[in-house]
């Protein structure tokens, strides 16, 4: 892995780094989106959006939330990747400008029209994989290149639900697209980083069996994925996709089983990651008994989204914060207080599905999760990105260093 560069930065510590502003406005956007959707769902509030609710709240998440949290983690990854130096500064607030435009655009697409919304909010995306593209070919990073294609691919979605809301008047097609993209990137990111991490904590604290590196059976695994995806998008329902969903999903399970994640009980920072990934079998499996009509379809879905991309995204973002800022990498009470909300609000959300007699109650105990889990990171890490060290330490209940 190349070394990272940096150049002398004096400005406001949110722009010092692309994790700083888009970790923090893409857990208060998760948090803000779902005390809407609630509101939304039961017809007790409305949005000027071209969208309808459904939709606002499919597209909100899967192209808007989760393009800023891979934009702060892959902007702040591959400086590592390829030596050359961060985005920081007024371009890093001008990017994030444009991303908070899109948000805007979009909710008050009614009033502005769909084709400027569309315009505003794909520009985000289509600047971002300009930005990575250009990084990772002049650093001569072919290895990354995967997740900038997953990226681009992530911008079609994009494009695709905008034209599908306007021309079919609802979403189908281009948000499977964007589940199968979230999931593959979580199938390939996860597989690097989760074994890594895992084998630096267990040889330096808990020596014994180590997690089986990245390789081969990795790369077919994430093949054999990328089909199983590609045919539920295609055919959710056809019998084929069911088989490689079900076949899929055990791949997953071994993969998983690989990594030691059972030897890291001790490390809050360490087993949210192998929990989160566990949903990424889950999804396939619940998808498979979906298809042989056991199950409805958004159980597994929502155990990608709420369970896969909800927890990995925190699991990440708390890491990439205290790491980055040279904070001690471990779990303080207020972020395992943040995994445990994320865990509660994703079985719930799948379990509002199984179990629809209670869905109206499961459906607002995840709610109420996922708002206690993404508003308390950004309370718990907002001064810390923002900049205030100590002010962030007291917060999450961390002893400040002595002066």
């Amino acid at each position: 892995m190349a070394g990272t560069r940096s150049r002398k930065y004096e400005g406001w510590p949110l722009f010092a780094n692309s994790f700083r502003p888009f970790f923090l406005l893409a857990a208060i956007q998760a948090g803000l989106s779902i005390l809407a959707w609630l509101p939304m769902f039961y017809g007790e509030l409305s949005v000027s959006s071209a969208f309808a609710p459904r939709d606002w709240h499919v597209h909100e998440m899967l192209y808007g939330f989760l393009p800023a949290v891979i934009t702060g983690f892959l902007f702040t990854a591959i400086p590592n990747w390829t030596g050359r130096l961060p985005i920081q500064g007024t371009s890093l607030a001008a990017l994030m400008s444009v991303w908070l435009a899109g948000r805007v655009a979009v909710t008050l697409s009614a009033d502005t029209g769909w084709a400027f919304a569309l315009l505003v909010d794909a520009a985000f995306l289509a600047l971002v994989v300009a930005a990575a593209a250009r990084e990772i070919i002049a650093g001569g990073n072919w290895r990354n290149l995967p997740v900038v294609v997953l990226v681009f691919v992530l911008l079609a979605g994009n494009v695709a639900f905008h034209l599908e809301v306007h021309y079919q008047g609802a979403a189908d097609v281009s948000i499977r697209v964007g589940i199968g993209v979230v999931t593959l990137l979580i199938s390939l990111i996860g597989g690097r980083i989760i074994p890594s991490f895992t084998r630096n904590w267990l040889v330096k604290f808990n020596p014994g069996r180590l997690p089986v590196p990245f390789g081969r059976f990795d790369g077919a695994v994430i093949g054999c994925s990328a089909l199983a995806l590609i045919s539920w998008i295609v055919a959710p329902l056809n019998a084929v996709t069911g088989v490689l969903m079900a076949l899929v999903g055990g791949l997953h399970l071994v993969r998983l089983a690989r990594w030691a994640g059972d030897r890291t009980f001790r490390e809050r920072l360490l087993v949210i990651l192998h929990i989160g990934y566990v949903f990424v079998p889950l999804g396939f499996i619940l998808n498979a008994l979906a298809v042989f009509g056991a199950l409805p379809p958004s159980a597994g879905i929502h155990a990608w989204m709420t369970g896969a991309a909800g927890t990995m995204t925190l699991a990440v973002m708390t890491r990439a914060s205290l790491g980055h800022t040279g904070q001690a990498l471990t779990a303080s009470p207020a972020v395992q207080g943040i995994y445990a909300a994320i865990i509660i609000a994703a079985l719930a959300r799948v379990a509002a599905v199984v179990l629809p007699a209670h869905s109206d109650a499961l459906l607002h105990v995840a709610a109420c999760g996922w708002l206690v889990a993404f508003l308390g990171f950004a309370v718990a890490f907002g001064p810390l990105l923002a900049g205030s060290r100590r002010r962030a330490l007291a917060t999450m209940g961390v002893p400040a260093p002595a002066r």
